[in-house]
């Protein structure tokens, strides 16, 4: 059983904490960027699409537009706080796990669901570029419910 005084305790916010994670990105935390990034990161790793947070931003009453959120969004992938995890060329997903993973795309419920690295496993990559290197490796598989 919980202890009440826990319980009543409000949650503490964690505006400094996002505010120096932020300038340690190299970005400047802004009003909108403060509020954005508690939106993001204020429970368990998730993959979320700009509209999808829009929704959110608005449920909070953070008044920011859906072009702020792209901005936003992109601007924490450059800086290596996201993931983009694009399905196709106009919908993308970001991930706020950025470690080394997969994933499959539930088409039917547009979600995704991780998939961990160590269960894909490739023969071989084909030969990079001269002058290139590989990055990192993104797998999709896009699943749907069976027909019965």
């Amino acid at each position: 059983m919980p202890d009440r005084d826990t319980a009543a305790r409000p949650v503490p916010s964690r505006k400094p904490c996002l505010t120096a994670v932020l300038r340690m990105a190299g970005l400047r935390p802004t009003r909108q960027r403060v509020a954005l990034a508690e939106l993001l990161f204020a429970g368990p790793h998730r993959h979320v699409s700009a509209e999808q947070l829009h929704g959110e931003a608005s449920a909070a009453d953070v008044n920011v537009s859906l072009a702020t959120i792209y901005n936003t969004l992109h601007q924490f992938h450059e800086a290596g706080l996201l993931r983009e995890v694009a399905i196709d060329a106009s919908r993308s997903y970001f991930d706020t796990d950025t470690s080394d993973h997969h994933h499959f795309y539930v088409e039917d419920e547009q979600r995704m669901i991780d998939i961990p690295a160590e269960a894909v496993e490739f023969k071989a990559l084909p030969k990079t570029p001269d002058g290139m290197e590989v990055s990192h490796v993104d797998v999709v598989i896009r699943v749907r419910r069976a027909q019965a």
